[in-house]
């Protein structure tokens, strides 16, 4: 047979030997690209995904949908109420991965494969202050020791050698549950992520920290160990950028950096405030809003005035608002001590903040850069911010500037700036107050929780900007 007929029946047969050999499967990544939508377990919390005026929000969602949107596909969010749920869900290959706040433990990594930690937490033993004396460690409790079941702190008290410890878990009630039949006095004892305890105090300050039993915790991303690497190591490469640009410090600081610190009586206070005093002032916050929110706008008041029409402080400032004076005259409030045109004021003057803050800042930081103009005035946050950018950071992240406004009050920093000296602490606090108070009016304000019927009060009257 002549040469060429040889070398074209080899061609003809490996052509239909290639036709015949099936196409390899997709791996995991190019699986979610086919079918367009990561697939993310998560529990309903305040610290991983929740629904705010019907719009997702949270940290792991915050993370995800950036993730998603960098791999070219949509997200969908699966939530479960307890871990249980969400690692079966994952076995079944119905999830990707889960990101619900998973504190990466010995067993849990033997199962399953971890992404970078993007966060750290402790584990914390809580009662009700008041209820009993306060514990020091584990053998010193006299009740029961409730904990969620299927959660790392039942896997880590399994382990522990205290047969005398009364203790069990529940499958009925998540972590935030928990803490809430704390609060009631159903159960005596459970134990919390320092995240989920941050938040829950600024709605129950009475619920109190017996003792720390794990600390400096790494939190992750949880995928099946067996599958390929295709969507780990994209994984990996994102939480890697996100760090090293300092993007992550400042989307985990979005969402917990303002409950870090807690006061008791602050909060108590305030809580007491919102069921006394909030009702008689709501319709005004609402009515005279505008494109603010108005629990915000009220969350603002309460710093300012802690709701009192008559407040008056030593720089001049008075009313609900604390306008000065000039600030009155610009937004056309005629008595500063009138609640209503205070609020009204107050309402226009913050507007006016939030417009004068350069259009490229984004959501939430606008706001809390406005919030700082507000208090500090806008020469002195825009000092602020051309030091951040002077430091190489970057002069648009609250995150950085809210580290150099304190440096106003140091001379070598003030004496270079426009606006010279200014007490650059206090708007770093009051950011961080309002925006406390903010989280905690939409929690309850959701769920019904603010008291519908207003106290009978006598408002300020007048024409002039004297008090009555």
């Amino acid at each position: 047979m002549p040469l060429r007929c040889i070398c074209f029946l080899i061609i003809v047969s490996t052509s239909v030997l290639l036709s015949c050999t099936p196409a390899p499967a997709p791996n995991q990544l190019e699986q979610i690209r086919e079918r367009g939508v990561l697939r993310v377990g998560t529990t309903l919390s305040p610290t991983t995904y929740y629904l705010q005026q019907q719009r997702p929000a949270g940290l792991e969602y915050a993370l995800a949908q950036r993730f998603a949107s960098e791999i070219g596909v949509s997200l969908e969010m699966l939530p479960r109420y307890n871990s249980s749920d969400l690692f079966a869900l994952l076995e079944q290959g119905k999830v990707d991965f889960i990101a619900a706040s998973i504190d990466r433990t010995a067993q849990r990594a033997r199962n399953y494969r971890f992404t970078p930690p993007y966060q750290q937490i402790s584990h914390y033993v809580v009662y009700r202050q008041g209820s009993r004396l306060k514990p020091r460690d584990l053998s010193a409790l006299d009740a029961e020791l409730v904990v969620v079941a299927d959660s790392s702190h039942a896997e880590w008290l399994q382990q522990q050698q205290l047969p005398e410890l009364q203790w069990r878990v529940s499958d009925e009630h998540d972590a935030v549950e928990l803490l809430g039949l704390v609060m009631a006095g159903d159960i005596a004892y459970t134990i919390a992520d320092s995240n989920i305890l941050a938040f829950q105090r600024q709605l129950y300050p009475d619920l109190s920290i017996a003792f720390a039993i794990r600390d400096n915790l790494d939190v992750g991303w949880v995928l099946k160990q067996q599958l390929d690497a295709s969507l780990y190591d994209p994984l990996i490469k994102f939480f890697g950028q996100l760090r090293d640009s300092g993007e992550l410090e400042q989307i985990v600081d979005q969402h917990f950096g303002h409950v870090s610190q807690f006061n008791y009586a602050d909060t108590t206070q305030f809580i007491g405030a919102v069921e006394t005093t909030l009702p008689s002032y709501r319709q005004l916050f609402q009515t005279h809003a505008g494109s603010l929110d108005w629990r915000l706008l009220a969350a603002i008041s309460y710093q300012e005035s802690l709701w009192k029409p008559r407040a008056e402080a030593s720089n001049g400032r008075r009313g609900m608002m604390m306008l000065s004076l000039p600030a009155a005259q610009q937004v056309g409030v005629r008595s500063r001590l009138n609640p209503e045109q205070s609020i009204r004021g107050g309402a226009r003057y913050f507007e006016q903040m939030l417009q004068r803050i350069p259009a490229r800042i984004a959501e939430p930081d606008r706001v809390w850069f406005a919030l700082a103009a507000y208090n500090i005035g806008l020469g002195h946050l825009e000092d602020a911010r051309i030091l951040t950018q002077q430091q190489g950071a970057d002069p648009d992240r609250w995150i950085d500037v809210r580290k150099r406004l304190p440096l106003l009050r140091q001379k070598k920093f003030y004496r270079q700036s426009k606006y010279g000296f200014a007490r650059g602490d206090e708007p770093v606090r009051y950011v961080g107050n309002i925006r406390r108070y903010y989280d905690t009016l939409i929690w309850l304000d959701e769920r019904g929780l603010i008291p519908a019927d207003p106290l009978t009060i006598e408002l300020p009257s007048g024409s002039g900007d004297e008090e009555p």
